[in-house]
């Protein structure tokens, strides 16, 4: 009794196929990688993503720039953008983790402030690049 190979329609397609090379070694080929250029000594580039992530919400970025012209409490942060109070103080404890904001109590009120000036200067300097790139292709 003589068994025959059976092959699925794909395993049979399959080995008709000419080789090729794989689509990412092809890639490679068509494109070489520029060299890789050593980091940055003396950057933590970790607390930097952690610091531009913390800040990469639109709420955030609002609560930001109340800071920025004052200190404030979560009280009056939910009255001015209209957002629970459990959100806003969401969005102050990431704020408060990346180092962005520092607190002051007083009395029985926790006041908001941001820990460095320098936060509102990479607000307005990511601002200026967006205008400056509107429009652009």
């Amino acid at each position: 009794m003589t068994m025959k190979r059976e092959t699925s329609a794909r395993t049979h397609l399959r080995s008709r196929r000419p080789v090729t090379e794989a689509p990412a070694e092809q890639a490679a080929a068509e494109h070489p990688q520029q060299p890789c250029t050593p980091p940055v000594v003396g950057h933590d580039h970790t607390a930097v993503a952690r610091l531009l992530h913390a800040l990469a919400e639109p709420h955030r970025l609002s609560v930001v720039h109340l800071l920025a012209v004052a200190e404030h409490r979560v009280v009056d942060l939910t009255r001015e953008l209209g957002l629970a109070q459990s959100t806003v103080s969401a969005h102050l404890a990431t704020l408060r983790e990346a180092g962005l904001v520092a607190t002051r109590r007083e009395g029985r009120s926790s006041w908001y402030r941001l820990a460095r000036p320098e936060v509102a200067h990479i607000l307005a300097d990511a601002e200026r690049i967006v205008d400056a790139t509107k429009g652009a292709p």
